[in-house]
């Protein structure tokens, strides 16, 4: 049997909403990203004007570090209903997944060398092979080894940074690249196409460099991904109104725990212990927070039905992903309109916030002629076989 996409009247729509609103979030970050050399600089002392420095603490403690993980764990929630689906069916999904995961890496490459250098699709692609060797494994093993390599790693690296906090405080000190930022300024600012290739280079290499991205990868990453398969496996989204009570208690705990985490740099001096703790620790937290709000609201069916237009963001994820960088860099960047380094973090808050709301306005168009995204459309001629070249009206719920 084939792996047919997910159809419109299968699609869960908190899923999407929770896709839709991460982007928002998404953007918001990334958005510090591509109008400042934001990888170079200490954000807690470099924003001196009192509106700037209040964006980037609200930013700091209620988005930055909280929204990936939700959406990395929505991806692996959709990879394992799809595996879900294909067992029922009889399919092969092995060769199906391997295929699609590719054709995602082959995406996340143009994204990282030819438009931004801070794409998450390699690493998402990378991590979703990983998820792929236990992915038929019982709910609780996954859920028991995606704590396992997320706490040990990531507590042992903590009490490192403590130690070393201890013996040498000057080592924990954020410090502010002021070459790199000139360099970053006149490349994507001033530069020839060329000029900004090489810098964006430049900027991939320093961000994943010495293999941190597989480090990262392999302590965030596919934890989340296995965390999310797991709750995919339990349908803890599907069924969160015969489980609101579950979704209650984990919002709140998981709220006011991961927030009292994230404001650890204020409390204390921030330096590399105290963000890494904030954002390795307090993020995932917040996500699951965000992600049981979403579910709650959606079991009502007003709220599923104010949040509809989002949802519909959800659906074309992707597309609206690639296209929030393609529309911030032409803006920045030299080959653009060449405003990098130019504003402030206010004014590029609210400018991703207006993007945002366009294509929200967007999705709502595209949908009522299309039953897919651009990107996603193209994602699927790519993984689908060629027998299913007809089937325009269906989906992919990854």
């Amino acid at each position: 049997m084939l792996i047919k996409p997910t159809g419109v009247k299968e699609r869960i729509i908190s899923i999407d909403v929770m896709r839709g609103l991460a982007l928002l979030g998404i953007f918001v970050v990334n958005m510090l990203f591509f109008h400042t050399p934001y990888i170079y600089i200490n954000p807690y002392t470099w924003y001196q004007n009192p509106s700037d420095y209040e964006t980037f603490k609200m930013i700091d403690l209620f988005v930055q570090g909280s929204v990936y993980p939700l959406f990395s764990m929505l991806f692996g929630y959709g990879l394992a209903m799809q595996f879900m689906k294909a067992e029922a069916n009889g399919s092969n999904f092995s060769k199906f997944a391997v295929r699609r995961l590719f054709v995602l890496l082959l995406i996340g490459c143009i994204h990282a060398f030819l438009i931004w250098a801070g794409d998450i699709l390699i690493t998402y692609a990378l991590a979703g092979f990983v998820l792929l060797l236990m992915i038929r494994l019982k709910p609780i093993w996954l859920f028991l080894i995606s704590i396992f390599l997320f706490l040990i790693p990531n507590g042992l690296l903590s009490g490192l940074l403590y130690l070393g906090s201890k013996v040498s405080p000057n080592d924990m000190i954020i410090y502010t690249g002021i070459q790199e930022i000139e360099a970053s300024i006149l490349a994507y600012g001033q530069g020839s196409w060329m000029d900004i290739f090489w810098q964006r280079l430049d900027d991939w290499l320093y961000m994943n460099g010495n293999g941190a991205m597989f480090l990262l990868m392999f302590i965030t990453i596919v934890p989340f991904l296995l965390l999310g398969a797991a709750a995919a496996k339990w349908k803890l989204i599907e069924r969160a109104r015969e489980l609101k009570a579950f979704w209650i208690v984990t919002v709140v705990v998981a709220f006011a725990v991961g927030t009292s985490i994230k404001w650890i740099p204020y409390v204390k001096e921030a330096d590399a212990l105290t963000m890494y703790i904030q954002d390795t620790f307090g993020g995932p937290l917040q996500a699951i927070a965000y992600a049981g709000v979403i579910a709650i609201i959606c079991t009502i069916p007003i709220g599923a039905k104010i949040l509809s237009p989002i949802s519909k963001v959800g659906r074309m994820s992707m597309t609206i992903y690639l296209m929030q960088s393609i529309i911030a860099t032409t803006i920045f960047y030299a080959y653009g309109f060449g405003l990098y380094g130019k504003i402030d973090i206010t004014t590029g808050t609210w400018m991703a916030v207006g993007i945002y709301a366009l294509q929200i306005v967007f999705a709502e168009i595209w949908f009522m002629k299309y039953k897919q995204g651009p990107v996603e459309l193209l994602w699927r001629k790519l993984t689908y076989s060629n027998s299913l070249s007809k089937i325009d009206e269906k989906e992919s719920n990854l």
